[in-house]
Parts: structure tokens; C-alpha cells; sequence
């Protein structure tokens, strides 16, 4: 069975990156009939976040994503902390030093800054000298009852020939050690692995058959190949994803913007949403792939070959978590970084809250998730029901982009209006009070005669029409009267629509009210 890992490292809130390759490693495991795993890569000690963990796997549960394995279920693969693990890294390590594969280097920090720059100096590109590795047997044995701290380094001038790196998203890839450390180390002082190992021996103790892992881990993917082969393991499938961009093309950070899935989660937007505009990211035509034996060009990979198979989904096709496992191919990926844009992000959830409020059923759902919300926005309202707030909904549907923005959007909804608050004296600029005066002292009678049993068959706007044809005020003028009376300010909803939801009596309050505020200002002239 395929069986796939999804490992963050415990140093802050999942971030949308994190969340793509989780969403990416669910799809595919479910794809391919397998499972997925949550494993905390948790031996840097420095970089340690308390409570990360919980963070996560909050964000994971609000996305909806369920790993079949890891922190906090049962398994066959624990413990999932690889700081629970270090012994069985230790033997690993102990395995490369007796096969000769590895050595353990005395070197202090000092030392190697020495040789850095001496090495550096004489124009070498590589960073150790393999003082160490010449050692005998007796001076190793030595130093190290002597209480001499060491790293376990691998040797690089003895590793195994192996098959060239293949990626399933960038295809053949340039076996590249010249960018790697010499001698990279895989056990550092404090008997803590270095990523390098313990990610080879946990994927292959827990019988990890695929891995998905960010596009910044190429570089060490030979690295990772030379120890599998140093080790005489299969390695799994690898497929390196694509980073995440700002939209202005930098590289997402923690540090910068709104990177953090509890950014969005707290801003109030879909985890259906999120998770289709983060699948989408990078989702591109589908090919054949042809790997190939030649890995003599120049270049870091080379392009994919073949026949297309499936055009790439439009940008901002909407998609259900099971529709995007039934059409999520790894080798659709695109290999370039991918710009996340935040319109594509509202179009998406304008578009799902749409099909959540087309049913009943959806509507009282969404009702029932922002009424705690409304009732916090406007404490004093009696207005606040799930019902009032399903008509709201309704009322406001296109200028719905984010469940927030019922608060945002539909304040005159749920409180009295401020007629004398600077948004509503701004739209009177260019009324005439004559106009106003004539407006609302025509329409107040019409509506003061439609009964409470007539209202919801009510043809607002033609019965208003009626009255501005007779009093031949222009009709911009007209509505903006009336809309200042009722909503107290210029966007909004149609007219029909509001007094439809706030009913007959606050609608004449409403409309008495301004009219009575230019009884006020005319008798202060």
C-alpha cells in the first residue's frame, strides 16, 4: 500500500505552504488508493515553538484534512516525533561509521572556520578538508574516551554507485554533489540527526513508498540518494513541489504578509476555498512522462516529454475536496513557483458561499456560523436572529465575498442608521433639500398605506416610481434620498431588498426619521 508523510517542523503556525503539501499528500494518497502520515521533524531544539503542534493540527482539522497517522491516533509507525526516534538514528549512524561510509570528524568551530578560509583562499570550492577522516582506529577510539565531542560526517569519496536522480515533477534531474557540503554531517554533537539522516531513516523505517517535499530540497536530493544506497535501501518515489510567491514574486515568509493559515481563518474565509485556491497553484497540463538515462546536460532538470494528457484546470475552477482527488495528477505540476493571488481567493469563496446559501439547508448553515458574529457586532440588536440573518444573506448575496462581510456589508440590517455620521451627510451633497422634502413627504404616505399582511408582495420600487414621476424630481436624486433615509449609506443592496428584510415598520421610522432631521435643519436656518 502506498503511504505518504507530511512532516512540519514545530517552529510556529502552519503557514499556507504547509498547508498546500499536506493538501497535496492527502490528494495523492487518496489518488492512489494509500494513506498519509503526520510526522514532527522536531530535533532542532533551537527553533522550537511550544504549543506548534496543537497549532497544526488545529489548522489541519479546520481544512478538513485527516492524516490516517500521527500525533494523537494509533499506529504502526510511532512514536511520530522524531525526537522520540533518536536511538534508532543513532544505530543508522552506527551502520554508515562500521561500513566505512561515514567517520567521525573532532573538529572544533573554530577549527573549521580555519579551514573554511584556508580552503576558500587557495580557490577550492569544497568546505572540509577530511582532516578527520584520516585518523586511525586508535586515535578515534581515544579522543572519544578522552570525552571529545564529535559529528558523524559521510564520506563522500566512498559512496556507492546509484541510479541518477529522477523526480516525478521535474523529471531527470543533473546528479549535482558540487553544490552539496563536503562531507555533509549527520550526527551532530548532541546526538540529534541532521535532516539528512533522519529523513532517509524514518521514510524508510516507516515504509514511506512516495514523498512530497518542497522544490528548496533538490539541492540535497543526491545527498538523500547517497544514503539510501550507502544504507543498500529502496528510496521512495520523490517529488519536489514548486515554492508558494507573494504577488509581487517574492518568496513567501512568516515574516511577511499573511502567510499563516490562522490569518485566514480567522479573516473568516472557506477552508474549501483556501484549499482549491492553494490546489490550483501551480496545477498545470498533464503529460507522459519519459524518463531518460541521460543526465549529461548542463542544466538542473530537463522538461518533460510526451503527449499531453489533460489540460490544465482553469485558475479559478471550483473544486470540491473529492473532485480534486479524482483529478490531481502529481505530474500536472508546473515547474516554476507559483504566484498566489488573493482576487483569485475571493472569487473562489464568493463563488462556494454561493453554493452553500442555494439550498436550505446551506443557508442555515451559514446562518447558524455567523450568527455568534452578528450577535458580538451588535450586542443591543433584536434583530439578530438566525432567521434575520438568513434574510440578510439573501439580501446582500453578491456583495457576500467572505462571511464577514455580513457584519461589514449589513450593519443597517441589524442597528438604526446614523443619518449624521460623515458617510450619510456626504451623500446629500449634491441633493437639493427641496428634492429631499419632496421625496420623502411623497413617499411616506404611499408606504404608511401598504398593511403588514401586504408588505411581502410589495412592488417597492414601482409604487415608488409612481410617486417620482408625479413630483418630476430626477430619479438619481430620488434614490439617493431614499437610500440615505432607509440605509444610511451609498452601497448597498437593492432598496426592494432591504425594506423586504427590515420590515414596514422600521422602514417608516426610517423615513420619518430624515424627514424630521430636515424639519430640525430647515427650522435652524
Amino acid at each position: 500500500m502506498a503511504l505518504l508523510r507530511f512532516a512540519p517542523s514545530p517552529t510556529g503556525q502552519l503557514h499556507l505552504g504547509g498547508l498546500r503539501m499536506a493538501l497535496y499528500n492527502h490528494l495523492h494518497a487518496k489518488k492512489i488508493g494509500g494513506k498519509w502520515m503526520m510526522r514532527v521533524e522536531d530535533t532542532d531544539a533551537t527553533r522550537f515553538v511550544p504549543d506548534s503542534v496543537d497549532g497544526i493540527r488545529k489548522a489541519l482539522e479546520w481544512a478538513g484534512l485527516e492524516y490516517d497517522y500521527g500525533p494523537g491516533k494509533s499506529g504502526p509507525h510511532a512514536p511520530y516525533f522524531q525526537s522520540e526516534r533518536l536511538d534508532l538514528y543513532r544505530s543508522y549512524a552506527t551502520r554508515l561509521l562500521d561500513s566505512g561510509h561515514a567517520y567521525r570528524c573532532f573538529c572544533s568551530v573554530d577549527k573549521m572556520q580555519e579551514i573554511r578560509e584556508r580552503l576558500a583562499r587557495s580557490g577550492s570550492n569544497k568546505t572540509y578538508d577530511k582532516t578527520c577522516l584520516h585518523l586511525t582506529e586508535e586515535e578515534v577510539a581515544r579522543k572519544v574516551r578522552a570525552g571529545e565531542k564529535s559529528v558523524v560526517r559521510l564520506n563522500d569519496s566512498n559512496v556507492p554507485v546509484r541510479p541518477p536522480p529522477f523526480d516525478t515533477v521535474f523529471g531527470n534531474l543533473k546528479d549535482a554533489h558540487a553544490s552539496l557540503s563536503t562531507d555533509p554531517i549527520l550526527l551532530k554533537t548532541d546526538l540529534f540527526p541532521t535532516y539528512h539522516l533522519a529523513s532517509v531513516v524514518d521514510d524508510h523505517e516507516m515504509g514511506i513508498t512516495h514523498v512530497l517535499r518542497g522544490e528548496e530540497w533538490l539541492l540535497s536530493y543526491p545527498l538523500h540518494l547517497d544514503l539510501y544506497a550507502c544504507l543498500n535501501l529502496k528510496p521512495p518515489k520523490f517529488a519536489h513541489i514548486p515554492i508558494l510567491l507573494n504577488p509581487d514574486g517574492t518568496k513567501m515568509s512568516k515574516r511577511k504578509g499573511d502567510v499563516q493559515v490562522i490569518d485566514y481563518i480567522r479573516g473568516g474565509w472557506e477552508p474549501q476555498s483556501v484549499l482549491n485556491w492553494l490546489a490550483l497553484a501551480g496545477w498545470g497540463a498533464e503529460h507522459e512522462m519519459t524518463p531518460t538515462s541521460d543526465t549529461s546536460d548542463s542544466t538542473a532538470h530537463q522538461p518533460r516529454h510526451g503527449r499531453l494528457l489533460q489540460n490544465a484546470p482553469d485558475s479559478t475552477t471550483l473544486m470540491t475536496l473529492p473532485e480534486m482527488i479524482e483529478k490531481f495528477e502529481l505530474t500536472a505540476l508546473t515547474q516554476r513557483s507559483s504566484i498566489l493571488d488573493p482576487t483569485k481567493l475571493e472569487f473562489l469563496n464568493k463563488h462556494y458561499l454561493m453554493r452553500v446559501w442555494s439550498t436550505p439547508e446551506g443557508l442555515q448553515s451559514l446562518a447558524e456560523r455567523a450568527h455568534s458574529e452578528v450577535k458580538a457586532a451588535f450586542p443591543t440588536s433584536s434583530h439578530t436572529s438566525i432567521v434575520s440573518i438568513k434574510d440578510v444573506i439573501l439580501a446582500l448575496q453578491g456583495r457576500i465575498t467572505n462571511i464577514h462581510d455580513i457584519v461589514r456589508h449589513g450593519s443597517f440590517f441589524f442597528e438604526e442608521i446614523n443619518l449624521d455620521s460623515e458617510q450619510s451627510q456626504e451623500m446629500l451633497k449634491r441633493v437639493k433639500p427641496e428634492h429631499r422634502s419632496e421625496t420623502l413627504k411623497a413617499v411616506i404616505p404611499v408606504i404608511n398605506s401598504i398593511s403588514e399582511e401586504e408588505w411581502g408582495n410589495m412592488d417597492f420600487l414601482t409604487l415608488t416610481q409612481k410617486e417620482r414621476e408625479r413630483i418630476n424630481v430626477p430619479y438619481k436624486t430620488f434614490m439617493i434620498v431614499l437610500r440615505h433615509a432607509i440605509c444610511g449609506q451609498k452601497d448597498g443592496p437593492a432598496l426592494a431588498d432591504v425594506v423586504r428584510v427590515i420590515g414596514r415598520e422600521r422602514t417608516l421610522s426610517r423615513l420619518s426619521n430624515s424627514f424630521q432631521k430636515l424639519d430640525t435643519v430647515d427650522s435652524t436656518k
